[in-house]
């Protein structure tokens, strides 16, 4: 047990992340209030993450919650958002001592702080099962130009940033499948870098979007699903880290490996569609195209591949 109760564990370790947001009304009151910004629509968007699902049984309570802060605040990126504000729900397990919900509180406001995304209320609640969290993160965006899934045309390329499968591979190494010498790989799985970076761009260039966080082959199919378009992704154009790279020498069948990095999920990259008139953005890679037609086409080494679900497929 925590030795507080709700509305102490409330003040303790929360109330410190709303970095004085006056519609946070000091996690006081059981509603908040987000000022409108004219010119801007208001981008919402919500994950939940599961113990033994998303992340590794006992895994550090203070990395769980940068993750779960980053993987929303990936969906943010992909959308061309700027972070306003989130609420969160957390569901302790009746293990979780006060030293683990300090833990999770103080990894929470690092990333939090270092976003610009001040904690607007929420929910604790205990439970019976698994380490459950959930954020629901709200952005502002230029007003009618959230990039969306559907605007993909034929003619279009497509595009995806930083390196792909290093998420993929670091859950393997954090299970003792595979070497990861620097750690590096478990790294990008533990902790990814939403790419807010990038919402500039993504404005300015992209006519559909989504963050890589299925498996890059599942979030193609979900632009190709949104535009009603049909996509080809060529694996052999795939941007690598050094130690992805590395591994995929190792490996004897190629196109099940790069089957593999393509589809394992985690990376929290951007993959978007732009018109071929338009400058490739800064650090985005082409890897295929869009045609008329419905659906995504895989291919590496010469031939098209089964590539299945491509990616985590909800139940």
């Amino acid at each position: 047990m925590s030795g507080l109760d709700e509305f102490g564990e409330i003040a303790r370790l929360f109330r410190p992340l709303t970095g004085g947001a006056a519609g946070a009304f000091e996690l006081k009151d059981d509603a908040a209030v987000i000022p409108q910004r004219p010119g801007f629509d208001l981008v919402v968007t919500k994950d939940a993450i599961v113990e033994g699902v998303h992340f590794p049984l006992g895994e550090a309570p203070d990395l769980v919650a940068r993750k779960l802060a980053r993987v929303n605040l990936s969906d943010l990126a992909a959308k061309g958002a700027e972070p306003a504000g989130c609420l969160l729900a957390v569901a302790w397990p009746r293990s979780y001592q006060l030293r683990d919900r300090e833990r999770f509180a103080q990894g929470l406001a690092a990333d939090l702080e270092a976003f610009g995304m001040p904690l607007l209320g929420g929910d604790t609640v205990s439970t019976p099962g698994p380490f459950t969290v959930s954020l629901t993160a709200f952005g502002w965006a230029p007003e009618g130009r959230m990039v969306r899934r559907s605007g993909a045309r034929p003619g279009d390329l497509l595009l995806v940033s930083g390196t792909i499968g290093d998420a993929t591979l670091g859950l393997a190494a954090v299970r003792g499948e595979i070497e990861d010498p620097d750690g590096s790989l478990t790294y990008r799985y533990r902790l990814p870098e939403p790419r807010l970076d990038l919402r500039a761009a993504l404005r300015r260039a992209a006519t559909a979007a989504a963050d890589v966080s299925d498996g890059l082959i599942a979030d193609v199919r979900h632009i190709a699903e949104a535009s009603d378009v049909a996509i080809t992704l060529d694996l052999e154009r795939l941007p690598l880290s050094g130690a992805a790279a590395t591994w995929l020498e190792g490996q004897q069948d190629t196109a099940a490996a790069l089957l593999r990095l393509a589809s394992g999920g985690d990376d929290y990259e951007v993959v978007c569609t732009v018109p071929p008139g338009v400058r490739k953005p800064p650090g985005f890679t082409v890897v295929g195209k869009v045609s008329e037609g419905q659906g995504v086409e895989v291919r590496a080494v010469g031939r098209t591949l089964e590539a299945g679900a491509g990616g985590w497929r909800h139940a």
